[in-house]
């Protein structure tokens, strides 16, 4: 469980904000619109209608508390710069703002932002599941459960072959790719391939065998 928060609550916001809290993250919301948040209510731990541009507002919020701040706010691009830039100055330890366009995505990452997401359903689930798990860099949603996850190999397999491992048999995994630490991609690979540490295994699994790898992870 990890501790968020969440600026703007558009259609973005909502879908992250659920998706977080499906995820049983503890979550609090900020927006300057009430009716904006009420609909969340029994979804977070806290709540406050207030202006983020104001410096004093965040100070009072404590932004350097929480894991994540996500910047979902939406048509002013001018308040989402300047969300941005003081949650990095009040010490806030990871910044994700939502952007529109690629130009604004620059600014964002010249002023504070550690990463930028483009708005969409798909992209608030894939976000929530991303940043649900410090173990989990990547997610494709399938169908019936299935997805693609891009993930840190169990210690277990480390040193070994992707056959000697057999994690396929183990956990009704299959791995599809491995990304080496310099950023090359092997897909599809043999079964002789040697998984190294600092590698990121992509693989086709069910949520819940996923759920139960990432518990032995943490």
């Amino acid at each position: 469980m990890k501790s968020i928060l969440i600026i703007g609550l558009g259609d973005f916001g909502h879908y992250l904000c659920r998706d977080l809290a499906g995820l049983k993250n503890d979550i609090m919301v900020v927006d300057q619109d009430e009716t904006a948040i009420e609909d969340l209510q029994d979804l977070v731990s806290d709540s406050l209608i207030a202006d983020c541009t104001r410096e004093n507002v965040l100070k009072k919020i404590g932004v350097s508390d929480f894991d994540i701040c996500f910047v979902c706010i939406s048509g002013n691009f001018q308040s989402s710069l300047e969300i941005t830039s003081l949650l990095k100055d009040l010490g806030a330890k990871y910044v994700v703002s939502m952007v529109r366009s690629e130009v604004h995505a620059k600014f964002l990452l010249r002023n504070g932002a550690d990463e930028v997401i483009h708005p969409n359903r798909g992209a608030a689930m894939r976000a929530a599941v991303k940043y649900n798990n410090d173990h989990i860099f990547d997610y494709i949603d399938l169908k019936d459960g299935y997805s693609i996850y891009e993930i840190t190999p169990l210690k277990e397999w480390v040193g070994r072959t992707i056959l000697s491992s057999d994690i396929r048999a183990k956990h009704n995994m299959y791995i599809i790719g491995i990304i080496s630490a310099n950023g090359q991609t092997n897909f599809m690979p043999d079964p002789q391939t040697l998984i190294r540490e600092g590698d990121h295994l992509m693989v086709l699994a069910h949520r819940d065998t996923i759920d139960r790898m990432m518990r032995k992870l943490r």
